[in-house]
C-alpha cells in the first residue's frame, strides 16, 4: 500500500510540474508573439512598466508590483482566450445532464474545446480579433463565469492557476524590460 501511495504522489507531482511548465511556456510564446504584432499594445505595456517600476526597471519584481500591471493582465487574458494553454478539457459526467435539448448520461466522457468556448460571438464580439480591452473591468462584467476558462473551472480547475499567472507576468515583464518586440509574421 505504501508503494502505491508513493507512486501516486510521484505521478501527481510529475503531472503538476510538466503541465505547469508546458502551459506557462505556451502562454509566454503566444503573449510575446501577439505583443510583437501590435506595437500600440506593446507601447502601453512599456508605459505601464515605466509607471510601476520607475527607475528601478532592472530590479526584482514584487507581488505588489505584479498586481499593478493591469494592461499586461488584460493582454495575457486575451492571449489565453485566443490561444488557451490547454485546448481541451476532459470530464466524466457524474449525473445525467440536459444541455440544449440533449441528454448526456451519467458516466459519459465529454471533451470541452476551450478554443471554441472562447470564440463564442455572443460573449466575445468579433472573437478572432486580438482585443485586450475586452478584459478591462468596465468591459468584462458581461462575460459569464464559465465563458472564459483557460485554466478550467470548478473543483477540477487548475490548482496552479495563480502561480502560473504570476510566473507568466514575471517572464513577460523581464523580457519587455530589456527588449522591444517585432513579430515577423501576421496572424492568420
Amino acid at each position: 500500500m505504501k508503494t502505491a501511495n508513493v507512486d501516486g504522489r510521484r505521478k501527481g507531482l510529475h503531472r503538476y510540474y510538466t503541465e505547469g511548465h508546458d502551459t506557462v511556456a505556451v502562454t509566454v510564446k503566444w503573449a510575446l508573439y501577439l505583443i510583437g504584432l501590435y506595437p500600440e499594445v506593446q507601447e502601453k505595456i512599456h508605459q505601464e512598466l515605466d509607471s510601476v517600476l520607475g527607475a528601478d526597471s532592472k530590479g526584482p519584481l514584487s507581488v505588489g508590483e505584479l498586481n499593478e500591471f493591469k494592461c499586461l493582465e488584460c493582454v495575457l487574458k486575451e492571449c489565453n482566450r485566443l490561444y488557451p494553454p490547454g485546448a481541451l478539457i476532459g470530464r466524466k459526467i457524474s449525473e445525467d445532464i440536459s444541455i440544449c435539448g440533449y441528454t448526456i448520461p451519467k458516466r459519459a466522457h465529454v471533451v470541452v474545446s476551450l478554443f471554441l468556448v472562447h470564440r463564442d460571438e455572443v460573449v466575445f464580439p468579433d472573437p478572432e480579433k486580438f482585443d485586450p480591452d475586452r478584459f478591462l473591468p468596465e468591459n468584462s462584467t458581461h462575460i459569464p463565469e464559465c465563458s472564459y476558462i483557460p485554466f478550467a473551472a470548478g473543483p477540477r480547475g487548475c490548482i496552479g492557476r495563480v502561480f502560473a499567472e504570476m510566473e507568466v507576468k514575471v517572464l513577460v515583464c523581464h523580457i519587455l524590460r530589456s527588449f522591444s518586440l517585432h513579430s515577423l509574421t501576421r496572424e492568420t
